[in-house]
């Protein structure tokens, strides 16, 4: 018998590092090679990763919550006939990957340790995995004590106590203790002064990803704006005479957001700069037509791509969307699914947004944000009736690109779309 190691694997092109959401094995549990042993967060997807070997878990070294960079050990395997005769020595006494006193600091800390947590305030960082648990149990956070890495309260201390059905209370301190012992008001790491009652939320996996994407995308791009108004009166009434015939036939719902991203997809070909990157000293302009979209899971945000846009019908491109989504909303994105991606359309309309500004994907050269569609009074032929209009607004890398080229492009979106209707426009 042999101990192997088993390591966080590389789950996308530009994944550095991934926060693992849950174990789905346990100490003494046999695996085969490819089973999945736990569910993990990174910055672009959530994935399970999977045994490398067939054996039996013998230490689980990272816990649940904790984020850990690609390469790192995750937990130890025992391997019939594997590794040297140095890894027949158990795994938690090896020196060279780390001493036992070690693991049991991981898995017990220190009084001091716990004391030091609650000094500085680590005892209020909780994930959102965690506070979602609190949150459905009525649990009180500031009355548990964590036993996470530097006091930290995780997954598993919540579960132990509502197993146990006793709510921890927060200790009841004299009015002369809490003057001298506590300060009304704290600060935290980044200056914010908190109050009692405030929560802090640690900025982790996608949020975390989020938060530096678009800084870096508003800090080294020139971001440069425009909108048109698009008359899709013809749209909507093509979209309404198949919805309920194509739902019934194809098991999935044709929305407006498809012929919306069909159409962009056709423009893009006639103006290709928009389907551009910038690279430092030269730009790099994409002949395949890759399309992020955006889609949400609770208060997550996922942008995978419609791969070939250009090549798909409005029907491919529904079918796309619906999948992405259900993939999405499942937990079950890959890498792929993330990847490639070379302009972004994204759909605003769907919360009643009518004007937008979009923060551009680094380090695509545009996005477009298709706003909600709102009937107006329009005058055409002489008098004014009701239409169905919406705004298309286009943020921009005016590195890449200039207005002449950006109006163009837009005004070919718009003569697309306006000349979708009953009699021109198959969706298949």
């Amino acid at each position: 018998m042999g101990v192997e190691k088993i390591n966080m694997p590389q789950l996308g092109e530009s994944v550095t590092e991934g926060t693992i959401s849950s174990w789905l094995v346990k100490p003494g549990d046999s695996v085969n090679k490819y089973d999945p042993i736990a569910e993990v967060m990174t910055d672009k997807v959530n994935a399970e990763v999977p045994s490398s070997f067939t054996g039996t878990i013998k230490e689980l070294v990272a816990s649940e919550d904790d984020t850990i960079a690609v390469g790192e050990l995750m937990c130890y395997i025992e391997v019939e006939g594997a590794g040297s005769e140095d890894s027949e020595e158990p795994a938690e006494q090896k020196a060279s990957d780390k001493p036992a006193e070690k693991s049991a600091e991981k898995e017990q800390p220190s009084a001091k340790e716990q004391t030091a947590s609650k000094d500085t305030g680590d005892k209020k960082r909780f994930s959102p995995a965690v506070m979602a648990l609190a949150q459905e149990n009525d649990i009180d956070l500031n009355a548990v004590d964590g036993t996470g890495r530097g006091g930290r309260i995780t997954r598993k201390d919540l579960e132990k106590i509502i197993q146990s059905g006793e709510k921890p209370t927060v200790k009841q301190e004299s009015p002369d203790q809490k003057e001298s012992e506590a300060p009304a008001k704290s600060q935290s790491s980044s200056g914010v002064k908190t109050e009692e009652g405030d929560i802090e939320i640690p900025v982790t996996g996608v949020r975390k990803a989020i938060a530096q994407n678009m800084v870096k995308s508003t800090t080294e791009i020139p971001h440069a704006w425009m909108m048109v108004e698009v008359d899709v009166t013809n749209l909507v009434e093509l979209r309404n005479s198949l919805k309920t015939e194509f739902k019934e036939k194809e098991g999935y719902s044709l929305t407006y957001f498809a012929f919306f991203v069909k159409a962009v997809a056709q423009a893009l070909k006639d103006f290709p700069q928009l389907n551009s990157t910038w690279a430092g000293d030269k730009i790099i302009q994409r002949k395949a037509i890759h399309l992020n979209i955006a889609v949400a899971k609770d208060d997550e945000l996922f942008v995978p791509v419609i791969r070939d846009a250009d090549e798909k019908s409005i029907k491919g491109i529904a079918r796309d969307i619906t999948d992405l989504a259900a993939k999405a909303r499942k937990g079950k994105l890959t890498s792929k699914d993330m990847e490639g991606g070379t302009f972004t359309v994204n759909n605003t309309g769907s919360f009643g947004s009518v004007q937008s500004m979009g923060v551009i994907n680094h380090p695509q050269a545009a996005i477009l944000q298709v706003e909600s569609i709102v009937k107006k009074p329009v005058f055409q032929d002489g008098m004014f009736g009701p239409r169905d209009m919406v705004n298309l607004c286009l943020s921009l890398d005016h590195r890449v690109l200039d207005g002449l080229v950006a109006g163009n492009f837009l005004a070919r979106v718009k003569e697309i779309l306006e000349k979708m209707s009953k009699d021109h426009t198959s969706v298949y």
